[in-house]
């Protein structure tokens, strides 16, 4: 299983190559990039050169981006909605599709594996037209990424829309056999149970978001403070037809410092080589 880490442990700090440097340093074979203007800012040429820069003197490759879930400064806090691709309204789809295209751009200069993309918010509901928006948006930026060398990955969320069943309904109706899922732990621990989704998405899972939860919300802790069975969660991924990258997603509001990120991050690693060797 290769060992990733998402930025997103920072991201309430510009993103910047000391702070990848941290992530090599915690052993990190890859690094998911959180697309957030105030983090990374994607629309900046400057700031994905510098990245880019890093990346290319490093052998820690830049492994995914995580799609932007908003397209201001602060999250969502100024006010402007977010980041919607099947969002009822056709101005607000575009929008959505338009952001994560300037995102996709990043590519021309971090040649990024993966795209993970979440599929509405959590109060969308499913139907015909859910599931009609979703193929239309897939289509449409599997179009632009392509020629980026990037792959889409569709993310397993809290609400009704993008429940493990509903995005292998996504996939099979819209005949997206070259799109993959990225299989959220945490996400799937506070529905169902970790073990009956990988059983729906196991044919197509490429990559995982792995943080613990105690059942109660969505917290991203470290892998072991919350009450997931990991042996059991790991040994599920291991057993995938492709085994998926494991990408370590933790909350900024955690407070973490470049040395408890390192230290942490190695704990998790080490957790994934034992789930390796069984």
């Amino acid at each position: 299983m290769l060992k990733v880490i998402s930025s997103h442990v920072f991201l309430d700090h510009r993103l910047h190559p000391g702070l990848l440097d941290v992530f090599a340093r915690a052993g990190a074979q890859g690094v998911e990039l959180f697309a957030a203007k105030q983090h990374f800012d994607y629309t900046s040429r400057s700031h994905v050169r510098e990245l880019a820069e890093w990346f290319r003197g490093n052998p820690t490759e830049a492994f995914s981006m995580h799609a932007p879930l908003f397209p201001d400064q602060e999250m969502g806090r100024s006010g402007v909605p977010s980041v919607n691709v099947i969002h009822p309204e056709k101005a607000r789809r575009i929008n959505g599709m338009d952001e994560i295209k300037r995102a996709l751009e990043a590519a021309e200069q971090i040649p990024f594996r993966f795209l993970i993309v979440h599929l509405g918010d959590r109060d969308d509901t499913w139907g015909l037209r859910a599931l009609e928006h979703s193929i239309t948006a897939l289509e449409h930026l599997r179009a632009f990424a392509s020629p980026l060398g990037v792959k889409l990955l569709i993310e397993n969320l809290q609400g009704e829309v993008a429940t493990p069943a509903h995005l292998i309904e996504i996939l099979t109706a819209g005949h997206l056999t070259d799109l993959g899922v990225c299989l959220d732990v945490g996400h799937a621990h506070l529905a169902d149970g970790v073990g009956p989704a990988l059983e729906v998405l196991r044919d197509r899972v490429r990559s995982s978001h792995l943080h613990d939860n105690k059942g109660d919300k969505d917290a991203h802790l470290w892998p072991g403070d919350g009450t997931i069975a990991w042996d059991e969660a790991l040994g599920g991924l291991k057993a995938a037809p492709q085994t998926p990258a494991g990408v370590l997603e933790i909350h900024y509001a955690l407070g973490e410092t470049a040395e408890s990120v390192v230290e942490k991050a190695k704990r998790a690693f080490e957790k994934m080589d034992a789930a390796d060797r069984k």
